[in-house]
């Protein structure tokens, strides 16, 4: 009988320390959740998958083509590398809400996303805008990043490298 109570009570003990740090897992994201948000995105999008005219410029020369996405998680991964909840970069993003956008902004040297700017349409986010910075002494890329739910992605990178002359590269998909 006490060997049943000691097992029942080990037993309650693991179950509530699991319970707890998936509460603290869940709730400790202090700027809006990047990955999360294209996770789900991504997954609608798989179901939905829609048709996609995609056009790809590099340096001006464009090329398009309209087809279905196969494997979204891969087109749509720059956008889920620009989290800003990695928690080497806690506190170092400025918050700024003004006129129904949220601004998250760090000038930290080490953290290459610069900016993450989200226009509100009710509860939903109707545009998310990126902005990474890459540069050390020999090579520089500033990308921006560009998402309205249900019509439009966008990838826009200058790129610049010592001695070489510098490339603009586009990438732009709107969702039909």
């Amino acid at each position: 009988m006490i060997k049943k109570l000691y097992i029942l009570v080990f037993a309650l003990a693991l179950f509530s320390c699991n319970q707890r740090k998936e509460a603290e897992a869940n709730t400790g994201l202090r700027y809006f959740d990047i990955k999360g948000y294209f996770g789900k995105e991504i997954l609608r999008l798989q179901k939905l998958n829609p048709i996609v005219n995609k056009t790809v410029s590099v340096n001006g020369a464009a090329e398009s083509k309209t087809s279905k996405i196969a494997d979204w998680a891969k087109e749509l991964a720059i956008f889920v590398n620009a989290d800003i909840n990695k928690i080497s970069w806690k506190g170092s993003f400025k918050i700024k809400e003004q006129n129904g956008v949220d601004i998250y902004t760090s000038d930290h040297k080490k953290i290459p996303i610069k900016k993450v700017s989200i226009t509100w349409k009710g509860q939903k986010a109707g545009k998310i805008e990126i902005i990474i910075d890459n540069k050390n002494i020999l090579y520089r890329s500033q990308d921006t990043l560009t998402y309205y739910p249900d019509s439009l992605y966008t990838i826009k990178k200058q790129q610049k490298i010592r001695l070489l002359k510098g490339k603009k590269y586009s990438v732009i998909g709107k969702l039909k």
